[in-house]
């Protein structure tokens, strides 16, 4: 007996999906699962897991931080570059960059410290002056105040965008602090207020230099985030801004420290692509391996 057509129809769907689940819900998977075993190819598909005294000590594909219990840098360690996965960085589950752009110059300052915000130029200027203390090198930048926070006025002027200035507030220095600038154009400059909008109340957004270098010594990639926020290297320029801590930390020669950061500096993909870059826990494991901290 002939089938109605719209019930052979029916039965020809049918048909299609449990082949279609079988083969792309089965099939491929475990396919996939077999390559991944395969010599060569088994470590980066089990996570380029890196083991030390045989322990697992990270992946040699996602980045983490060396601090103490308490957030704050192991001077004996090499660092690694800032991260904004996560509430304390390097989170896996939570990857992702701060999605703060060139214009994010303002601090949110609100009388509820919870609901503060800091400005990706306030972030660059805190982390530029840690980096450079930890380090013993300037990490001074244009545009930061010496406590490191962005250096920015909110300037009102009598006609709106002209006129003379009438106010002057440094809208990243909350009071009782004291202003980075005494006054600009005559006019005596203010600390914020916690609470304010002064972008709302009209005041013209100034950022101001400074006399910090054009050249800062604290290299980009020490003060921001990746846009994963979990890339397990940094630069050749950033990895050198710390040979001489982590020697000294050491007690050793510089110059041997610098030879493992050269042996653990990658080249370009496929020899033209992006640039030399150092895996930090790489590095970090070779240090314990060969120099016990003091």
């Amino acid at each position: 007996m002939r089938l109605p057509n719209w019930l052979s129809q029916h039965l020809a769907a049918l048909r299609a999906v449990l082949v279609f689940t079988v083969l792309l819900g089965l099939v491929y998977p475990l396919a996939l699962v077999a390559v991944g075993k395969l010599p060569g190819l088994n470590h980066k598909a089990d996570g380029s897991l890196i083991s030390s005294g045989g322990t697992t000590v990270g992946s040699a594909l996602i980045g983490q931080n060396f601090t103490d219990a308490d957030g704050n840098p192991v001077a004996r360690y090499f660092q690694s570059r800032p991260s904004a996965a996560g509430a304390d960085g390097y989170d896996p589950t939570a990857t992702s960059a701060s999605n703060l752009g060139p214009e994010s110059v303002v601090d949110t300052i609100a009388t509820d410290p919870e609901e503060s915000s800091e400005s990706l130029l306030t972030q660059v200027c805190g982390r530029s002056k840690e980096v450079g203390e930890l380090n013993g090198v300037d990490g001074r930048r244009p545009f930061c105040t010496d406590d490191g926070v962005g250096a920015v006025l909110a300037v009102f002027r009598a006609d709106g965008l002209t006129g003379r200035v009438t106010r002057v507030v440094s809208v990243n220095q909350a009071a009782p602090t004291t202003p980075f600038v005494t006054s600009y154009e005559g006019v005596a400059v203010e600390a914020a207020q916690p609470g304010e909008d002064y972008v709302a109340d009209g005041g013209l957004i100034t950022p101001i230099r400074g006399d910090a270098p054009a050249d800062p010594a604290v290299p980009a990639d020490a003060v921001t985030a990746s846009g994963s926020g979990l890339d397990p290297q940094i630069s050749p320029a950033y990895a050198e801004l710390q040979v001489n801590r982590v020697a000294r930390e050491r007690g050793t020669d510089p110059e041997a420290v610098r030879k493992l950061v050269e042996e653990h500096t990658g080249g370009r993909a496929l020899g033209f692509m992006g640039e030399p870059a150092v895996n930090v826990l790489e590095l970090n494991i070779a240090l314990d391996k060969q120099f016990a901290a003091r």
